[in-house]
């Protein structure tokens, strides 16, 4: 049997950290964004989907996201229309994932898993959480973004009150070794209900 978990998180979270701490734990992990650039690069099965309906999106044989970006921020229809070509195809992704890994405990790094209804398709959800103040600061502190821009995107996610309240496990991670210790005893649980069950 393989254990599903669902690991979300609002913007700056550490949700990354987190994804790669679970990988040194010895899970399989499968990141969502990773397999949207799979899909929008050269080659990638969503380019010859999105040049039919947005050809100035594609450059170069690849999927562009900045130029995407702007086709969303002009045209209020588009996002709709891109989410109906990405989504079957990271379920196709996420499903090759599945088929070839052996791992007890399959880790599922997907940012928006409430908002997409993902948690319904995982045995258990973890979540990463940390003060608002450190994770404005953290975003802020990568140099990609104005504070403007952070708040529009947190604004635009599910709150981080309400993805802790809706999760299995909330992992705080204020520090690395406070994470991994989080971790550890979260994997710690799901195996001993894997042995029980």
């Amino acid at each position: 049997m393989t254990f599903k978990l669902g690991l979300t998180g609002s913007i700056g979270m550490g949700k990354s950290t987190t994804a790669r701490l679970f990988a040194e734990a010895g899970c399989a992990v499968w990141d969502a964004d990773a397999a949207v650039h799979r899909l929008y690069d050269v080659g990638g099965p969503a380019v010859s989907l999105m040049e039919t309906l947005f050809p100035d999106a594609i450059s170069g044989g690849a999927v562009d996201r900045g130029a995407l970006r702007v086709i969303i921020r002009e045209h209020p229809d588009a996002l709709k229309k891109i989410e109906d070509i990405v989504h079957p195809l990271v379920r196709e992704d996420r499903a090759r994932f599945m088929a070839m890994t052996d791992a007890d405990i399959i880790v599922f790094d997907i940012p928006l898993l409430f908002e997409t209804g993902g948690d319904s398709e995982m045995d258990a959800v973890a979540c990463v959480t940390v003060s608002p103040e450190e994770q404005e600061k953290r975003v802020l502190d990568r140099g990609t973004m104005t504070a403007e821009q952070f708040r529009t995107i947190r604004d635009k996610q599910m709150s981080n009150v309400e993805k802790c309240k809706r999760s299995d496990f909330v992992i705080v991670t204020d520090t690395l070794e406070h994470a991994r210790t989080q971790v550890h005893d979260v994997l710690r649980q799901i195996r001993t209900q894997m042995t029980n069950a």
